[in-house]
Order: structure tokens, then C-alpha cells, then sequence
């Protein structure tokens, strides 16, 4: 698999700010992170290179991503708002859950419609993702669409 060099996360770590959840989230969780790390590209502006540990946490409903090096060294600590994000995650969260339901009694078409739905909306908080890193942390589009799972599974209660 194509890593881009050291410019990749070796590891995500939830800090206690997130909260655990019930074992089906947090399942959903573990899994969102095991597929961040199997393959990302991941770059700090203006930092030679990682790997990265990228630590997520929950600050005055803020999301924070603490990034450092294997060695701990401390690269960059970048501050989102999850205003720009709520629209996005309440739409996706509405419509996976009619994806759910078709899923169990509409025809195949039916399903298709809602699932194409279903991906524009997660393509477009990542590419929200993205705009709101941009000058902080390069990353490509599919990096983009895994961490932005990962977000979406943060605000998942269950």
C-alpha cells in the first residue's frame, strides 16, 4: 500500500474528553480508526515527517487533534469548531438510518438512490474536513472521508 513516505498516522488515540459509549459504538469507533491507520496520508504543514499520533479530543465542543511523532515529540496541536459540521452529520445520521430501513423493505433502485444520497453527504463533510485543515494538515481525499467517519462516530450516541 502507497503510505506517501513518513507523511502517514500510525496511530489515533480518543482521549478521555470523548467519553465512552455503548459496545456497539464503540466498536464503531475501534473499526473507524483501524481504518484511518491501514491507510491514510497524513502531513503537518511544515513539518519534515512522521509517522504521526493523532490524539482527539473534545474541548468547549471544540474538537482538538493533538499531533506528535513515534517519539512523542510534540508537532502540532490544530483546533476545529464542529459548528460547520452539525448540518452535516444530522443529514448523515437521517439518511443512514433510511438506508437501514430501505435496506429491510424497498426495492433495490430504492436502496441504490438513498445510498448514492447516503455518500454525498459523507463526501461532502469530508471535503468540509479538508477545507477546515487546509494550511494546518494536508491530507488526500480518502484520509479525509475515514477521518471524517471517525468524527461522525464521535458524535454517534446510539
Amino acid at each position: 500500500m502507497a503510505r506517501g513516505g513518513d507523511h502517514r498516522l500510525f496511530d489515533v488515540v480518543l482521549d478521555d474528553t470523548i467519553g465512552r459509549s455503548t459496545p456497539d459504538i464503540e466498536h464503531e469507533r475501534a473499526v473507524a480508526i483501524f481504518d484511518l491507520i491501514e491507510e491514510n496520508r497524513f502531513e503537518p504543514v511544515g513539518h519534515a515527517g512522521g509517522p504521526y499520533r493523532l490524539k482527539i479530543s473534545l474541548v468547549d465542543s471544540k474538537l482538538v487533534f493533538a499531533i506528535s511523532t513515534e517519539d512523542d515529540g510534540s508537532v502540532a496541536t490544530h483546533i476545529l469548531s464542529l459548528t460547520p459540521f452539525r448540518r452535516i452529520v444530522k443529514d448523515y445520521f437521517m439518511i443512514c438510518e433510511s438506508y437501514y430501513e430501505a435496506i429491510r423493505s424497498a426495492t433495490p433502485s430504492r436502496i441504490e438512490a438513498i445510498d448514492m444520497g447516503r455518500r454525498g453527504i459523507h463526501n461532502e463533510g469530508s471535503q468540509t474536513l479538508m477545507d477546515r485543515l487546509q494550511g494546518k494538515i494536508s491530507i488526500d481525499f480518502d484520509t479525509a472521508r475515514r477521518l471524517f467517519t471517525l468524527v461522525c462516530v464521535l458524535y454517534w450516541r446510539g
